[in-house]
């Protein structure tokens, strides 16, 4: 081949892998396994940027551990059920199955010319009846250990889409599909006991060694321990005690209210018997119950007219309001307000003229004249003006600590310590999910299915014409026989939250094909995920609860102890991102165009159908609704697959965004062909040796050194930059053919893991053995990274002026004389001494004059 085609060597290389089965993981004993996982995709039928930079630095890792000679298991799947595939059938009339299995076609028709390392005949999508069939039959095992129940909750629900919705679908107090304002319902519902193992979950946090610090911080909030006082209000008129617990007792000596949710049970008492209230709570629960919705809602009150007395002194009343900011199932339902410490609390107050009494001040000041809450942090120092302590100068930790050792003394309430986290709800009024495998029946109440019978497959012959869930519709699914008695009965209509297939789904990898949710054999060989790869977006939820399913598949003996931490090593990327271009329509409205229809000129941007000069958004994440999306496959088709997993790598550090640009494509498509030029004409070389030979080799091996840290330690974007330098000194090198057909072997196998398809062309154009896939990874020789001779800066007065070359082993005394012999310090001295000297060795020479 006389110039580089990508088209050409990256078909011809990547029929090569899949003849010889390069990819496909089996157990083997005598190599250590590398487990290597990007979190999977939900199918769009598009692949993007994202994906491309995503996938191709979890493939960068799973060819660097094969050359290092690891049993790799790199798989793909795809999140397949939920919402957008029941949506998509109702805009066309289609069915969510045939939309879902399509654009998995073509998704993995996309991802495939990126030439990913992925064992492809383990492939699964989690609406394939194999895998939810497994997921139901975990359902079973998990109900079984008591990790599984059923109550009444209240629920987000959608009154237009007729279904719940998770706190995450809840947007602005409105659904996220139909945007009709979000009622708070209550339901019978299923629950993962996820709050039993809170405690686990937050302490085995400390051990994730290789996660970022940012998301153990926000998976420790998200759990939220905390110590605090229980204790209850006496009701003056008699009736049940009003519980509460709160995590600063301290501010007892400030409560003006007690405020209880609108599902309270005495809030239920009263509203039997009160249609005012009944109509309040009523609007209350046309509120959504996401913690954001309620601090963005309007703070409402009901004055029920009842009291209860304050623990330390029976002449001090608080009246009880049902409020609408009060949930149910957070702490008891029920708080007392410290307006002066509280901002909620202090808007809640100021509406209904209501008592503001400061229990503490900041440390050192007079000030207790509040025009808004003053909430300092537990850390910091403030003056108790109602405390419980003989110190009135405390932290507000202290503070707490002393005001429930106070309450506990007095009998008045006991100190305890609560989890944020609450049980996870897992039922979904909807299709297109995994069918929770339990059957209602009137003898026997309910009953798991039986696994023998299992999957319990979603029935295809449904319509989306009627709002709500097909499956309660559906009588020749719903009807069906008790598996206990035979007797008649309905199956459970609601299905699984979506969640809950990609939380175990790196298990199933393991065994994909097994007619059990695992293998013991080969969860014990191929668990932990050594590697796990995904955005930050998915910090909280999915990796908590893949946390809590992996201890849960332990308990009913899916697992091994090992894999109660199932991700040994995460690294979250960075997004793709690209300018945005618009311009505005007659009523001012932004229109906004793709980057193939803009023109560049100047730094400017026009439309090129019309001439427009379009105002440029730099930096933006790609977005389909602002047209701003690049496609890979142009991309692809345009410079090849290796320019595009190059680029996505080489320009910005893998945690960090990148910015997208054509500018920068072509750049790199210029490199990789000019690297197969230089290649090809040194493997045209005859043997011999050259002047140059032990310069170029030192070279390599600096840059075999330089890569294998770039790479270990996903510096993807530095060890590109080594490659430029090294790629620069081979082109320039004096060297013999023998020492730069070398270079250049070791060149294609550094460059292996970023460009597959170039590095296998330029193995065998230089005469490498077998496919560059399967060599063994180069080892920098420590004696060749030894340095003779060494460059130093010269610095005086803090600019840079000349500089030196010495003896990499001279000593400073030595150094120092040839650096005052320097003719450009000669002249900045002008015959006097140096005021300083400094010689940082192997580095600089500051000089002071």
């Amino acid at each position: 081949m006389s110039r580089y085609s990508a088209s050409e060597i990256e078909s011809k290389w990547q029929a090569a892998w899949e003849e010889a089965n390069v990819f496909k993981a089996t157990r083997e004993g005598g190599k250590p396994k590398y487990y290597v996982l990007e979190m999977f995709p939900y199918p769009s039928g598009r692949i993007h940027m994202g994906h491309v930079r995503n996938y191709t630095m979890g493939d960068v890792i799973a060819r660097y551990k094969i050359s290092t000679g690891h049993n790799v298991l790199h798989p793909m799947g795809w999140d397949a059920f939920g919402m957008p595939a029941e949506n998509a059938a109702m805009a066309s009339g289609g069915h969510p199955k045939e939309w879902t299995y399509k654009n998995i076609a073509d998704m993995r028709s996309q991802m495939k010319p990126l030439g990913l390392s992925i064992d492809w005949s383990r492939e699964f999508a989690t609406c394939d009846p194999e895998y939810y069939g497994q997921q139901q039959a975990l359902f079973i095992d998990m109900l079984d250990k008591g990790l599984v129940y059923r109550k009444n909750a209240v629920v987000n629900w959608d009154p237009v889409d007729m279904t719940v919705l998770a706190n995450e679908q809840v947007i602005d107090g409105c659904g996220w599909r139909s945007g009709a304002p979000v009622e708070r319902r209550e339901l019978t519902q299923w629950f993962f006991k996820i709050s039993d193992m809170a405690d686990d979950l937050l302490t085995s946090i400390d051990k994730l060694d290789n996660w970022p610090a940012k998301v153990k911080l926000m998976q420790a909030n998200w759990i939220g321990k905390s110590r605090g006082l229980q204790f209850g209000f006496e009701r003056t008129d008699g009736g049940d005690k009003i519980e509460v617990y709160t995590t600063r007792p301290d501010t007892l000596m400030g409560a003006s209210f007690v405020g209880i949710s609108p599902d309270h049970p005495l809030a239920k008492e009263l509203e039997a018997k009160n249609p005012e209230i009944a109509a309040f709570c009523a609007e209350c629960r046309k509120g959504g119950t996401t913690e954001e919705a309620l601090e963005k809602a309007e703070k409402k009150g009901f004055d029920t007219g009842l009291k209860v007395k304050h623990p330390f002194d029976d002449a001090w009343e608080l009246p009880i309001y049902i409020a609408n900011f009060i949930l149910m199932d957070y702490g008891t339902g029920a708080i007392f307000g410290c307006p002066a410490h509280d901002q909620r609390d202090f808007d809640f107050a100021t509406k209904y003229g209501l008592p503001i009494n400061a229990v503490f001040k900041a440390a050192g000041t007079d000030d207790t004249e509040l025009t808004e809450a003053f909430v300092p942090l537990k850390s910091e120092k403030v003056e108790y003006i109602r405390g419980f302590a003989g110190e009135t100068v405390q932290t507000g930790e202290e503070g707490v600590n002393a005001a429930i050792d106070h309450c506990e003394a007095k009998g008045l309430g006991t100190g305890v310590t609560k989890f944020r986290l609450r049980d996870w709800g897992l039922s979904r009024q909807r299709y297109w999910g995994c069918p929770i495998p339990v059957v209602h029946c009137e003898d026997c109440g309910v009953v798991p299915e039986k696994k023998e019978n299992l999957p319990v497959q979603l029935p295809d012959d449904v319509t989306f014409d009627v709002p709500g869930n097909p499956l309660d519709r559906h009588p020749t699914w719903r009807d069906c026989a008790c598996p206990r008695c035979g007797k008649p009965a309905k199956r459970e209509t609601d299905t699984m939250d979506t969640f809950v297939d990609s939380s175990w789904y790196y298990a199933r990898f393991t065994a994909p094909r097994a007619t059990t949710p695992t293998v013991a054999e080969d969860a014990d060989y191929w668990m932990n995920v050594d590697q796990y790869i995904g955005g930050i977006e998915h910090a909280i939820l999915h990796l908590l609860y893949s946390r809590f399913f992996a201890r849960a598949m332990n308990v009913t003996g899916h697992l091994p102890e090992s894999a109660r931490e199932p991700f040994d090593a995460l690294f979250t990327q960075g997004m793709v991102t690209h300018a945005i271009y618009q311009t505005r329509n007659a009523e001012g409205r932004p229109v906004y165009h793709y980057p193939e229809q803009i023109e560049l000129r100047d730094g400017k941007a026009f439309v090129i159908a019309t001439g427009e000069e379009a105002e440029i958004i730099p930096s933006a994440k790609m977005s389909k609704s602002k047209n701003n999306v690049v496609d890979p496959l142009n991309i692809i088709s345009s410079f090849g697959a290796d320019t595009a997993r190059w680029f996505v790598l080489s320009d910005s550090p893998p945690e960090r965004d990148v910015e997208w640009t054509a500018a920068g494509a072509e750049a790199t498509a210029k490199h990789l062909a000019r690297v197969y030029r230089i290649c090809a004409e040194i493997a045209e070389l005859p043997e011999g040796t050259g002047e140059g030979d032990t310069e170029l080799l030192k070279a390599m091996h600096k840059a075999i050194f330089d890569v294998t840290q770039g790479v270990e330690s996903f510096g993807f974007n530095a060890a590109i930059a080594k490659l430029y330098g090294f790629t620069n000194a081979l082109s320039k090198s004096n060297a013999g053919g023998t020492a730069k057909k070398t270079a250049a072997k070791a060149l294609a196998q550094l460059m292996s893991p970023m460009t597959p398809h170039l590095s296998e062309e330029l193995w065998s154009l230089l005469g490498g053995k077998g496919l560059v896939t399967l060599a063994a990874w180069p080892v920098a020789e420590e004696a060749m990274l030894v340095e003779d001779e060494v460059t130093l800066p010269i610095q005086i007065n803090g600019k840079r002026r000349a500089e030196i070359s010495v003896p990499s082993d001279m000593s400073k005394e030595d150094v120092e004389k040839l650096v005052l012999a320097h003719e450009a310090v000669v002249k900045a001295l002008d015959g006097a001494a140096p005021k300083k000297l400094i010689v940082v060795p192997g580095r600089i020479v500051n000089v002071v004059v």
